[in-house]
């Protein structure tokens, strides 16, 4: 599962980047949100992943602390990029003869900043208190399980749901694929 998120996120973002028709305001938020869904999946599942094989289930409270942090942000990232993915769809369907001048490159860059600013603001905080909060009760290994399941179907399913039924997408992807494997 780690490998599909992995490869799917990254053919999205080199797709994206690769086919000038898609550097429109929905391609860019659906790039970020590929770069993010990269982040919230590696910033657990390789270290859950090298705790089964080595059957060590210790973290250290600093590794434990970055982990929840960096999850927490991107996590949270991913929520508000869906949130101006949203606002750019009503922009294009209620107001599609302003949609180029109201979604313009700074309004979608500012939007993706706003993103980042809020996660930092709103995340961190409410994080850290339910960690300090669940070093006093102990979790059962049902909410591990499903936390990771989470943590990892959901960012190997936005790829899925949200670029590859699209016609540009795919379109841009056999281009990627045929001249990756043409240059070889």
């Amino acid at each position: 599962m780690y490998l599909v998120t992995v490869i799917g996120n990254l053919l999205i973002i080199l797709a994206i980047g690769s086919d000038s028709h898609l550097h429109t305001p929905m391609y860019f938020f659906l790039s970020n949100l590929s770069f993010v869904d990269l982040c919230v999946v590696s910033t657990t599942v390789p270290s859950m992943l090298v705790s089964i094989l080595t059957e060590n289930k210790a973290i250290s409270f600093g590794d434990c602390l970055a982990q929840m942090c960096f999850f927490m942000v991107f996590g949270g990232l991913d929520n508000f990029l869906l949130t101006a993915m949203d606002y750019d769809r009503f922009v294009a369907i209620c107001q599609p003869l302003r949609y180029s001048a109201i979604m313009n490159p700074r309004l979608c860059g500012l939007l993706v900043l706003l993103s980042w600013l809020s996660v930092v603001s709103l995340f961190y905080g409410t994080g850290l208190g339910v960690y300090f909060s669940s070093s006093f009760t102990h979790s059962s290994w049902k909410s591990t399980v499903a936390s990771a399941m989470y943590s990892v179907v959901t960012s190997m399913l936005n790829p899925f749901i949200y670029t590859l039924r699209n016609k540009d997408i795919k379109d841009a992807l056999r281009k990627l694929i045929s001249r990756t494997v043409s240059s070889h």
